[in-house]
């Protein structure tokens, strides 16, 4: 994986330089800029959750049940089509249904004169925000123009789909997927969708389970029942330095620099980038712990949604008027302000346009009042 010379890249502000730069350096072990577990791809056996959680019950007491266990679902156990057996929408002239009888979902499109049905074999995500879906046709995997959005309650254009209108009927009901995206989809919302000889959907997983993250246990398993625990042979994503867990690990699914420079994303459309997002800020520092993802965030568990959860972890670096300069490991300024709830002044949630969801700034930075978006 990439090191950095420099800890502090993108303070306080990328140039297109920088962003290269990143780019190439988040650019890790396949194609398509995605970190992959050691192993992965050598033909390492998986093992299976099942076997995990006879060790580590603790852990997957709770994991099954978090957004990043549940990001994929094939439609006969998607939870929410069940409990909405009827979507619509409308976008100009085209009309939208999504149908649920039994395990099947029916996805249907029509202009007034013609009408287009296609079976939905995958939800991509979960549903907090949003889920979108997939579907096949002549063996080529398609996403649907239409999401399911829970602040709307129905359908709506799915996020980066063109908001012209569509030429016509076909145009309108999808866009087909290049095997970039499909494997890129994958990747990011199943285990062991990647083998040595690329996409292998048989054998994933749907959502992001044990070895997607400490990679296949079989040598692991091995290891334990042989006694020979000197070397683990396992992947513990906690014990990486900062800059590559931001960067390459955790970056390499919910974005980083490469997915800025490739998507030519900029602005507001950057603050679901939550990695790329982490390293402008001015006090992000590569070689610092306290500044990582799994800082604030335990992925075997719920995300806390509460903003004083984070205060501790604010204060961690930061003093304020309740906590003097002079207390332990602060080296961060003080606040003049408060004390607590400091998220909810300095990772402000701003609504993307189109995706009827707040996502929280992870630039983490004074906001000024009327100030434009820091993009």
């Amino acid at each position: 994986m990439a090191r950095f010379d420099n800890p502090r890249p993108l303070c306080p502000r990328p140039g297109a330089a920088t962003l290269l730069y990143l780019a190439a350096a988040a650019f890790a072990s396949n194609a398509q800029g995605q970190w992959q577990p050691p192993g992965a791809l050598s033909g390492v056996r998986y093992v299976g959750s099942k076997v995990c959680a006879s060790c580590h019950t603790a852990e997957s007491s709770v994991q099954p049940g978090t957004p990043m266990a549940q990001t994929l679902s094939p439609i006969a156990e998607c939870e929410v089509l069940q409990s909405h057996r009827r979507l619509t929408g409308q976008l100009g002239r085209y009309a939208y249904q999504i149908v649920t009888e039994g395990g099947d979902a029916t996805y249907i499109v029509t202009d007034g004169n013609q009408t287009v049905s296609q079976k939905l074999v995958w939800a991509v995500g979960r549903g907090r925000g949003g889920q979108s879906y997939l579907y096949t046709r002549h063996g080529v995997f398609y996403e649907a123009r239409v999401s399911y959005f829970r602040q709307v309650g129905n359908l709506d254009l799915t996020l980066g789909h063109p908001q012209a209108e569509p030429a016509g009927l076909e145009e309108a009901t999808g866009r087909p997927l290049t095997d970039s995206d499909v494997l890129k989809c994958f990747n990011c919302h199943s285990t062991g969708a990647e083998g040595e000889s690329g996409l292998q959907l048989a054998h994933r997983t749907p959502g992001i389970t044990c070895e997607k993250c400490h990679g296949p246990g079989a040598e692991h398993v091995a290891a334990m029942q042989s006694g020979k625990t000197q070397s683990l042979r396992i992947f513990n994503p906690g014990h990486m330095k900062v800059d590559d867990q931001v960067y390459n690990f955790c970056g390499s699914c919910h974005r980083n620099a490469f997915d800025v420079a490739n998507n030519k994303a900029s602005g507001i459309m950057t603050i679901r980038f939550e990695p790329y997002r982490l390293v402008l800020s001015r006090c992000f520092d590569g070689r610092d712990p306290r500044i990582a993802c799994t800082a604030c965030h335990n992925s075997h568990d719920q995300m806390a949604q509460s903003p004083s959860f984070y205060d501790a972890k604010c204060l961690d670096c930061h003093a304020g008027p309740r906590r003097p300069a002079s207390a332990g490991k602060v080296t961060g300024a003080q606040c003049p302000v408060a004390a607590e709830n400091c998220v909810t002044c300095h990772m402000p949630k701003l609504e993307l346009p189109g995706d009827h969801f707040k996502f929280a700034d992870h630039d983490i930075r004074i906001v000024k009042p009327g100030e434009p978006f820091p993009g």
